[in-house]
Protein backbone atom coordinates (compact mmCIF):
# COMPACT_ATOMS: atom_id res chain seq x y z
CA UNK A 1 0.00 0.00 0.00
CA UNK A 2 3.02 2.47 0.94
CA UNK A 3 4.60 2.13 -2.67
CA UNK A 4 2.10 2.62 -4.63
CA UNK A 5 1.08 5.99 -2.39
CA UNK A 6 4.80 6.72 -2.94
CA UNK A 7 4.50 6.38 -6.66
CA UNK A 8 1.99 8.80 -6.95
CA UNK A 9 3.71 11.72 -4.68
CA UNK A 10 7.21 10.82 -6.23
CA UNK A 11 5.57 10.96 -10.09
CA UNK A 12 6.11 14.56 -11.09
CA UNK A 13 9.53 14.67 -9.16
CA UNK A 14 10.42 11.66 -11.40
CA UNK A 15 8.90 13.31 -14.76
CA UNK A 16 10.95 16.47 -13.90
CA UNK A 17 14.09 14.87 -13.19
CA UNK A 18 14.35 13.04 -16.23
CA UNK A 19 13.41 15.89 -18.73
CA UNK A 20 15.93 17.72 -17.05
CA UNK A 21 18.79 14.55 -17.75
CA UNK A 22 17.53 13.90 -20.85
CA UNK A 23 18.13 17.81 -21.46
CA UNK A 24 21.75 18.20 -20.44
CA UNK A 25 22.91 14.49 -21.53
CA UNK A 26 21.70 14.77 -25.07
CA UNK A 27 24.42 16.99 -26.18
CA UNK A 28 27.09 15.17 -25.30
CA UNK A 29 25.70 12.03 -27.13
CA UNK A 30 26.20 11.08 -31.53
CA UNK A 31 25.27 9.76 -34.14
CA UNK A 32 25.07 5.54 -34.00
CA UNK A 33 26.88 5.54 -30.34
CA UNK A 34 25.90 3.02 -28.26
CA UNK A 35 24.90 3.92 -24.72
CA UNK A 36 24.91 2.00 -21.45
CA UNK A 37 23.30 2.77 -18.58
CA UNK A 38 24.68 1.38 -15.09
CA UNK A 39 22.10 0.58 -12.55
CA UNK A 40 19.25 1.87 -14.84
CA UNK A 41 16.86 0.25 -12.85
CA UNK A 42 13.50 0.10 -14.77
CA UNK A 43 15.15 1.86 -17.66
CA UNK A 44 13.37 4.91 -17.88
CA UNK A 45 16.04 6.93 -18.75
CA UNK A 46 17.95 5.14 -21.60
CA UNK A 47 14.25 4.71 -23.08
CA UNK A 48 13.85 8.57 -22.66
CA UNK A 49 16.88 8.92 -24.73
CA UNK A 50 16.17 7.07 -27.25
CA UNK A 51 12.77 8.72 -27.80
CA UNK A 52 14.22 12.58 -27.15
CA UNK A 53 13.07 15.12 -30.12
CA UNK A 54 17.01 15.60 -30.21
CA UNK A 55 18.47 12.14 -30.25
CA UNK A 56 21.15 11.12 -32.69
CA UNK A 57 20.34 8.74 -35.19
CA UNK A 58 20.98 5.20 -34.42
CA UNK A 59 21.77 5.60 -31.28
CA UNK A 60 21.86 2.48 -28.74
CA UNK A 61 20.54 1.86 -25.31
CA UNK A 62 20.89 -0.55 -22.85
CA UNK A 63 20.92 -1.25 -18.96
CA UNK A 64 23.30 -3.22 -16.49
CA UNK A 65 21.43 -3.77 -13.11
CA UNK A 66 21.84 -6.14 -10.18
CA UNK A 67 18.06 -6.85 -9.90
CA UNK A 68 16.85 -7.05 -13.44
CA UNK A 69 12.92 -6.85 -13.25
CA UNK A 70 12.12 -8.32 -16.45
CA UNK A 71 9.44 -5.82 -18.29
CA UNK A 72 12.54 -2.60 -18.83
CA UNK A 73 12.19 -1.35 -22.26
CA UNK A 74 15.40 -1.47 -23.36
CA UNK A 75 17.83 -4.49 -23.30
CA UNK A 76 19.04 -5.29 -19.58
CA UNK A 77 21.83 -7.70 -18.24
CA UNK A 78 22.10 -8.57 -15.02
CA UNK A 79 25.18 -8.71 -12.93
CA UNK A 80 26.33 -9.71 -8.94
CA UNK A 81 28.66 -6.96 -8.56
CA UNK A 82 32.09 -6.74 -9.49
CA UNK A 83 33.71 -6.61 -13.20
CA UNK A 84 31.15 -5.72 -15.79
CA UNK A 85 30.17 -8.75 -18.28
CA UNK A 86 31.73 -6.58 -21.44
CA UNK A 87 34.49 -6.22 -23.37
CA UNK A 88 36.70 -3.30 -22.86
CA UNK A 89 35.67 -0.11 -24.66
CA UNK A 90 32.46 -1.66 -25.35
CA UNK A 91 30.13 1.07 -25.12
CA UNK A 92 31.00 4.49 -26.64
CA UNK A 93 28.72 6.23 -23.65
CA UNK A 94 28.28 5.28 -20.19
CA UNK A 95 25.32 6.86 -18.14
CA UNK A 96 25.39 6.56 -13.92
CA UNK A 97 22.70 8.43 -12.39
CA UNK A 98 21.98 8.17 -8.53
CA UNK A 99 23.86 5.27 -8.07
CA UNK A 100 27.50 5.83 -6.95
CA UNK A 101 26.29 7.58 -3.78
CA UNK A 102 24.36 4.06 -2.85
CA UNK A 103 27.20 1.74 -3.90
CA UNK A 104 30.29 0.46 -0.84
CA UNK A 105 33.00 0.49 -2.99
CA UNK A 106 32.45 3.63 -5.32
CA UNK A 107 35.73 3.98 -7.11
CA UNK A 108 35.70 0.45 -8.31
CA UNK A 109 32.11 0.79 -10.00
CA UNK A 110 33.15 4.35 -11.68
CA UNK A 111 36.66 2.74 -12.62
CA UNK A 112 34.27 -0.34 -14.69
CA UNK A 113 32.46 2.40 -15.93
CA UNK A 114 35.65 3.85 -17.28
CA UNK A 115 36.93 0.48 -19.06
CA UNK A 116 34.33 -0.31 -20.97
CA UNK A 117 33.09 3.53 -21.93
CA UNK A 118 35.12 4.23 -25.29
CA UNK A 119 34.50 8.19 -25.20
CA UNK A 120 32.49 9.27 -22.07
CA UNK A 121 31.39 8.47 -18.46
CA UNK A 122 28.67 10.75 -17.74
CA UNK A 123 28.07 10.52 -13.71
CA UNK A 124 24.97 12.46 -12.42
CA UNK A 125 24.86 12.37 -8.55
CA UNK A 126 24.69 14.62 -5.36
CA UNK A 127 27.30 17.11 -4.08
CA UNK A 128 27.51 18.72 -0.10
CA UNK A 129 27.58 22.16 -1.00
CA UNK A 130 25.49 25.06 0.52
CA UNK A 131 23.61 24.95 3.90
CA UNK A 132 22.75 22.23 5.98
CA UNK A 133 23.37 20.48 2.53
CA UNK A 134 23.78 16.62 3.87
CA UNK A 135 20.16 16.66 5.83
CA UNK A 136 18.76 17.78 2.83
CA UNK A 137 20.55 15.42 0.62
CA UNK A 138 20.36 12.47 3.05
CA UNK A 139 16.52 13.61 3.62
CA UNK A 140 15.50 13.30 -0.51
CA UNK A 141 17.65 9.81 -0.46
CA UNK A 142 15.81 8.42 2.28
CA UNK A 143 12.50 9.60 1.20
CA UNK A 144 13.32 8.30 -2.77
CA UNK A 145 14.75 5.20 -1.65
CA UNK A 146 13.00 3.82 1.15
CA UNK A 147 9.61 2.73 0.51
CA UNK A 148 11.10 0.34 -2.18
CA UNK A 149 13.60 -1.18 0.36
CA UNK A 150 16.66 0.46 -1.24
CA UNK A 151 19.63 0.89 1.80
CA UNK A 152 21.34 4.47 1.66
CA UNK A 153 24.72 4.94 2.69
CA UNK A 154 24.31 8.36 3.37
CA UNK A 155 27.38 9.17 1.77
CA UNK A 156 28.02 12.39 -0.61
CA UNK A 157 30.96 13.77 -2.14
CA UNK A 158 31.91 17.81 -1.60
CA UNK A 159 33.00 19.55 -4.71
CA UNK A 160 36.61 19.23 -3.89
CA UNK A 161 36.45 15.46 -3.58
CA UNK A 162 34.01 15.38 -6.85
CA UNK A 163 37.35 16.79 -8.20
CA UNK A 164 39.56 14.19 -6.32
CA UNK A 165 37.62 11.28 -7.47
CA UNK A 166 38.60 12.36 -11.00
CA UNK A 167 41.77 12.70 -10.69
CA UNK A 168 42.23 9.73 -8.93
CA UNK A 169 40.92 7.66 -11.84
CA UNK A 170 42.14 9.72 -14.35
CA UNK A 171 39.19 10.98 -16.44
CA UNK A 172 39.51 14.33 -17.57
CA UNK A 173 36.53 16.21 -17.23
CA UNK A 174 34.66 17.12 -20.46
CA UNK A 175 31.80 19.18 -18.77
CA UNK A 176 30.48 19.56 -15.08
CA UNK A 177 27.68 21.24 -13.52
CA UNK A 178 27.11 22.38 -10.48
CA UNK A 179 23.86 23.22 -9.85
CA UNK A 180 20.60 21.65 -11.43
CA UNK A 181 17.33 22.62 -12.02
CA UNK A 182 16.28 19.12 -11.23
CA UNK A 183 12.88 18.76 -9.96
CA UNK A 184 9.38 21.13 -9.64
CA UNK A 185 10.00 24.62 -8.31
CA UNK A 186 9.74 24.27 -4.32
CA UNK A 187 11.07 21.04 -4.27
CA UNK A 188 13.86 22.42 -6.33
CA UNK A 189 14.80 25.25 -4.03
CA UNK A 190 15.09 22.75 -1.22
CA UNK A 191 16.86 19.81 -2.96
CA UNK A 192 18.13 20.59 -5.93
CA UNK A 193 20.47 23.46 -7.51
CA UNK A 194 23.56 23.22 -5.98
CA UNK A 195 23.00 19.66 -4.59
CA UNK A 196 22.63 18.38 -7.67
CA UNK A 197 25.92 17.32 -9.68
CA UNK A 198 26.90 16.01 -13.24
CA UNK A 199 30.05 15.38 -14.68
CA UNK A 200 30.84 14.56 -18.27
CA UNK A 201 34.06 12.53 -18.23
CA UNK A 202 37.02 10.95 -20.80
CA UNK A 203 38.16 7.67 -19.79
CA UNK A 204 41.81 7.18 -19.61
CA UNK A 205 42.25 5.83 -23.08
CA UNK A 206 40.70 9.24 -24.08
CA UNK A 207 42.39 11.51 -22.30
Amino acid sequence: MLRPLMARLHAPIYASRLRELVRVITPHLRENDRLLDVGCGNGTLAKALLDAPHAPAGLRAEGLERHPRGDEPIPVTGYDGGRFPFDDDAFEVVTIADVLHHEPEPDALLAECGRVARRLVIVKDHQIKGVLAKPRISLIDWAANAPYGVKCLFRYNTPAQWTETHRRQGFSVVDEIGSMPLYPPVVNLLFGRSLQYMAVLAPPTVA
